[in-house]
């Protein structure tokens, strides 16, 4: 009998001394991505970070810290979308597969779970306070350009990046961007990060944008797009139409074997996205060519 108990203490402390050795590799696991030892963006995407500080300095709004935190999670985001398809039919695109070090989340209009997506900042790395994402998949090639084209010219997004509308109540401290294939993910958050900035993986290549003055601005034009023809008679008589609609400015512009007919021309980018808001439900589907 005191051999078997014995043994069966023996056992049970070995069972403790395991699971004990198993908490504290779990917990190592864990800090190494509370610490983000070595984190670092791509020279594309702290481009991206970027071009959001100046589509905010164009509505006169604060400049975002750049976040290693925030930049963790929309990385591990993205390549969770693209390597394991969270984003079913139904499960939206910030949603979370359950093939990581963090918990699955199925996010969709019907079933709101919104804690599941904003605690992921706290969940994966130290920063203790909510974040808020904006995930975009893109089916063709993109540029950082085409990303903020497109992200400005949709006002539920441009009111997410400059806390209006919807939005009016946030005041965004800080931000982090990931890029992976056909998935964009940018995060804001309403603290400061305390983790240092991050670097850049490969800074060989990297130059640091300069700032234009706004008497450069002119440098560059931004048409308002309507439709594309190959034939230069159907954008005559598409422009025909479009001048007897109240866009008497509209014009034709050719480029790369197409005949554009554009609706105006600006100086500005956000004059362009003003005028695109402000456009007729009947030509939602105009976008922004810069040229």
């Amino acid at each position: 009998m005191y051999s078997y108990l014995k043994k069966r203490n023996i056992d049970y402390e070995l069972k403790l001394v395991l699971a004990f050795l198993i908490i504290i590799s779990g917990q190592a696991v864990l800090s190494q991505n509370k610490n983000l030892e070595g984190f670092c963006l791509s020279a594309n995407e702290m481009h991206l970070l970027e071009r959001i500080n100046e589509l905010r300095a164009d509505y006169d709004k604060s400049t975002l810290q750049l976040s290693s935190s925030l930049s963790y999670v929309a990385k591990m985001h993205v390549e969770d979308l693209s390597k394991n398809h969270p984003d079913t039919s139904i499960c939206g695109l910030s949603s979370w597969s359950d093939k990581g070090n963090w918990k699955a989340c199925c996010y969709n209009t019907y079933v709101l779970n919104e804690d599941c997506m904003w605690d992921k900042p706290k969940e994966l790395t130290s920063y203790p306070y909510r974040g808020y994402e904006l995930v975009t998949y893109f089916e063709d090639d993109f540029t950082n350009d085409s990303i903020i084209y497109i992200w400005s010219g949709t006002r539920e997004v441009l009111d997410m990046i400059l806390t209006q509308g919807n939005y009016s109540t946030k005041k965004w401290a800080c931000m982090g961007v990931g890029i992976y294939k056909n998935y964009v993910s940018l995060w804001f958050g309403q603290r400061a990060d305390q983790v240092k900035k991050p670097k850049i993986c490969d800074s060989t290549n990297y130059k640091q944008p300069v700032a234009k003055d706004s008497s450069e601005s002119g440098e560059d034009v931004f048409y308002l797009i309507y439709g594309s023809f190959e034939d230069i008679n159907d954008a005559r008589e598409a422009l025909r139409r479009v001048r007897k609609s109240n866009f008497p400015d509209a014009d034709i512009l050719t480029r790369d074997g197409l005949n554009r007919i554009y609706l105006g021309k600006y100086d500005h980018l956000k004059a362009a996205i003003n005028a695109k808001q402000n456009l007729p439900y009947s030509y939602k589907e105009a976008w922004i060519l810069k040229d």
